[in-house]
């Protein structure tokens, strides 16, 4: 029996909201560990599914993992006996592939089937593979498309990447960390979370400097030990919970957040009409009248991240005037459209571009999450929509967002959680 999300609209968001650890720092920086031999404790991780995967994936290959809390870990990787990870274990996350760069960086073998999550489109991970060739090892497509890496030495080299990739270059520095000589990293993507790994590590005995610019330079050690770390952040969750404020005209003070990391979304929000006030480790934002018309196109860091960009569409959706949206990064992140339009939206796609324009209002209707943040998006619309909407596919949304449904409830949303096979929608959380 599917769970599914109900949000009845109309309520201003008002209140405080405290953002968790960053999804996509905690994804490359838990498979890390693996590159210390020993324990490392590491706080402020999200309680959310890509998580809970990642650590069966941890414990399959041997290493030991403590709850201290419900956001800190204490995990033991000196006792890993394994090095290949099967895709029964990979494909519920795109984000497994950082076990590649980091076992392979420890042991210099690494077997892992190829990545699962959220359909974006075309994937590829050949520049992670590139990196890895550069290095040294030979990678290979085994049956069952798993990838196999091996190296009897991973050498230091300059590695240019053709395009920015946050996996790539995450992987990249998860190989080379205790590579001979130095490794520098070219056309290096600038994300938090890449700056967040670069530190871990360094906090662990690697020697990377140049983490946010374009080029990193890392000089191999020959081990790493164990430290204590918290994960950054999450600059996709706050971005979310901005939007959400500025579409509902409410008035949210959005928590534990680092504001550099958001300029480039509290930007676009301000040129949509709202009110965006930034302190030193929270940002406040208010929603005043109908939004602003606005462009939006979505770059890597410190461009508009396109992660953000279908919770901004869900907001330009009732703007006034004709909004546009161009997609740089991904091929299939438009597939918010079908069921944005369920709910009264006008929005037309030419190839990486969406035409948006904005209605007076949005309709509550039975949708569903096509992926994380489609799903993040479908939440928005419900919040904002006159009516009631019903969201499937709510595993989506559980794969980067902790205690979603308490968090917007705390906010003044109606929200709650219901069973699909009950018609009369018994309440079962709230």
């Amino acid at each position: 029996m599917q769970t599914k999300i109900a949000v009845r609209g109309g309520n201003p968001l008002l209140g405080n909201v405290r953002i968790s650890g960053a999804k996509n720092a905690a994804a490359c920086i838990l498979p890390a560990t693996i590159l210390a031999a020993g324990k490392c404790t590491i706080e402020n991780v999200p309680a959310i599914s890509d998580v809970t995967y990642t650590l069966r994936i941890l414990e399959s290959l041997g290493a030991k993992v403590r709850l201290l809390d419900k956001n800190t870990l204490e995990i033991d990787t000196a006792p890993l006996h394994g090095h290949t990870v099967t895709h029964d274990l990979t494909r519920h996350m795109r984000a497994s592939y950082y076990f590649l760069g980091a076992l392979l960086g420890r042991f210099g073998q690494a077997r892992v089937a190829m990545p699962g999550g959220c359909n974006l489109g075309v994937r590829p991970i050949d520049l992670h593979e590139k990196a890895f060739a550069m290095l040294g090892a030979t990678v290979d497509t085994e049956e069952n498309a798993i990838i196999s890496c091996s190296a009897e030495k991973l050498v230091g080299t300059q590695i240019y990447f053709d395009v920015v990739s946050v996996g790539a270059t995450a992987n990249a520095m998860l190989a080379a960390v205790r590579a001979d000589g130095r490794t520098q990293i070219e056309n290096a993507a600038k994300e938090p979370h890449i700056v967040d790994l670069a530190n871990f590590l360094n906090a662990m005995g690697a020697n990377i400097r140049g983490a946010g610019t374009d080029t990193i330079r890392v000089d191999g050690v020959p081990q790493l030990h164990g430290c204590t770390w918290s994960v950054v952040p999450d600059q996709i969750e706050a971005g979310t919970y901005m939007v959400a404020a500025a579409a509902t005209g409410g008035n949210v003070l959005v928590e534990n957040v680092t504001p550099k990391h958001l300029e480039s979304i509290s930007a676009k929000l301000r040129e949509s009409g709202a009110l965006v006030e930034e302190y030193d480790d929270a940002v406040r934002v208010i929603g005043h009248s109908r939004p602003h018309k606005c462009s939006v196109k979505t770059m890597p860091h410190p461009g508009f991240p396109t992660d953000m960009q279908p919770q901004m569409a869900v907001l330009l959706s009732v703007a006034t005037g004709t909004s546009y949206i161009t997609e740089s990064i991904f091929d299939n992140r438009f597939r918010w459209v079908d069921q944005l339009a369920r709910m009264g939206a006008v929005v037309k796609v030419d190839g990486k571009m969406a035409v948006v324009e904005g209605v007076e209002s949005l309709m509550g209707a039975p949708v569903q999450a096509d992926d994380l943040r489609a799903g993040a998006a479908m939440l928005i619309a419900g919040l904002m929509a006159l009516g009631q909407t019903e969201i499937e596919h709510i595993e989506y949304i559980e794969r980067g967002y902790e205690n979603v449904v308490e968090k917007f409830k705390a906010l003044g949303a109606d929200i709650f959680y219901l069973q699909d096979a009950d018609e009369d929608a018994v309440l079962l959380a709230g």
